[in-house]
């Protein structure tokens, strides 16, 4: 079987993080996984991880190639390299045969945000849900925030936290240390930062399992726990992975979901949005999606709204309230036409796997401006020394340095350019290499346009 049709067969129970990998766990999988996650453990940093897989994803079986390639995804992801991730796991969700697309006569595109907290005024829980290793899935989240605290909510779950950060609140921005590899990604940082500088109080919820079952049961748990039953009357925001945010048993199977246990325990209906259901690929195929956006183009995430009722459109509406739907980045500029860099890494015995005939695209996707909030920074290869790879980290001047940066970009072979995205403000950029070695420092500014 093809690698790309096998990477549509992993459910959504599979996506999970590294961190929450306990032994019994271990268990449910193959000898050459679980030897793949003790790897991924011992590597120093992201991009040690990085190098680690690929050499790691050749020497498996073809049935653990696809856990692997999620693995090796969500890092490109944590490193700044968006588009390839989407190349590299190209995961898409099962669509049914028998939905029946909207159509441009009865349906109409509306701006995400808006809609959202029109719904959301008369609710207590909203969830949101995001694919790991797509960054764009967190736009809309880091939009919803300041809204969705006009309206009142005071409470904000972030799947990524780990229960370990007693000082995340007092500090105001998260650490390498406040979550599993996936807040290492800027823009899942961002979320963070801006919650508490919102004066939301920010909760973890995942939790440690030896099933998909009892992590739906744990996470739905632990939100009543450290929400609803010290406070019945909060109102809360959730962030969290695809399936986790269904209403009703379909998309894990036979599993209740979280957001199910979660409305059976506090007797609360949540308003719950996907945004993974129909999702771009790289590179573009004829699918759903691309139907979609074609039929109702827009420059920024939409859902669809009856012409008729005003009611959003949700494709399992027994699971979830809406679709959103992101705008390709493709149509952005940002896909095919930037992929002009080989990637050159490390060793010749890596750089001659086949997994290497990839190609590194320099041009980074313009969701990255935030409408704008945020400006190119341009930077290049000269701040690695001649040394690659290495990663080029941008972090606020007032932050330590073990904060999640505000920006960041990896260069995989010499004498490239590209640019980091920026609020105004003063940084530190950092310049190091695999084995976490500072290549180069310098202050910055981004001034206002």
């Amino acid at each position: 079987m093809p690698v790309r049709m096998l990477f549509r067969m992993i459910p959504a129970a599979l996506c999970l993080s590294l961190a929450l990998i306990t032994p019994a766990r271990a268990q449910s999988f193959s000898p050459a996984a679980v030897e793949m996650f003790h790897g991924l453990r011992q590597q120093p940093n992201d991009l040690a991880r990085y190098v680690y897989l690929i050499k790691k994803a050749q020497e498996l079986p073809a049935a653990d190639r696809p856990l692997a390639m999620q693995m090796f995804a969500s890092v490109e992801n944590e490193l700044g390299l968006y588009n390839e991730a989407l190349r590299d796991f190209p995961l898409k969700s099962h669509v049914a045969a028998d939905l029946a697309l909207p159509t441009a006569a009865q349906w109409k595109a509306a701006d995400a945000v808006d809609v959202i907290v029109g719904q959301a005024a008369d609710r207590r829980i909203v969830l949101i849900n995001e694919a790991h290793h797509d960054a764009h899935t967190r736009q809309l989240t880091l939009a919803l925030l300041p809204r969705l605290r006009a309206l009142g909510f005071d409470h904000f779950a972030a799947e990524a936290l780990l229960d370990k950060d007693a000082s995340l609140m007092n500090r105001g921005y998260p650490t390498a240390n406040s979550g599993s590899e996936y807040l290492r990604e800027p823009s899942y940082g961002e979320i963070v930062r801006t919650a508490i500088r919102l004066g939301f109080k920010v909760v973890s919820y995942d939790v440690d399992s030896r099933s998909t079952q009892e992590r739906e049961t744990g996470q739905a748990s632990n939100l009543y726990r450290k929400v609803f039953a010290r406070n019945p009357d909060a109102k809360l925001f959730v962030h969290a992975g695809y399936a986790h945010i269904d209403k009703a048993k379909g998309r894990l199977g036979s599993t209740a979901p979280m957001a199910m246990q979660l409305q059976q325990l506090t007797g609360i209906e949540p308003l719950s949005i996907d945004q993974t259901q129909f999702r771009e690929q790289i590179p573009a195929e004829p699918d759903a999606y691309t139907a979609l956006v074609r039929n109702f183009p827009s420059r920024d995430p939409f859902v669809l709204l009856d012409r008729n009722t005003g009611k959003p459109w949700s494709a399992h509406p027994e699971q979830y309230d809406l679709n959103v739907l992101l705008p390709p980045a493709a149509g952005q500029r940002a896909v095919e036409s930037g992929y002009t860099q080989p990637s050159t890494i490390v060793h010749d015995m890596v750089r001659n796997q086949p997994m290497l005939a990839h190609v590194v695209n320099t041009q980074r996707p313009e969701w990255l401006t935030l409408h704008d909030e945020r400006y190119p920074y341009a930077i290049s290869t000269t701040l690695c020394r001649v040394t690659t790879p290495c990663v080029v980290d941008a972090h606020y001047v007032d932050e330590d340095d073990d904060a999640i940066a505000a920006d960041r970009y990896a260069f995989m072979q010499g004498d490239t350019a590209s640019k980091l995205y920026l609020r105004p403000g003063r940084y530190r950029l950092r310049a190091w290499d695999m084995r976490g070695k500072t290549l180069a420092e310098q202050v910055i500014t981004v001034n206002e346009r």
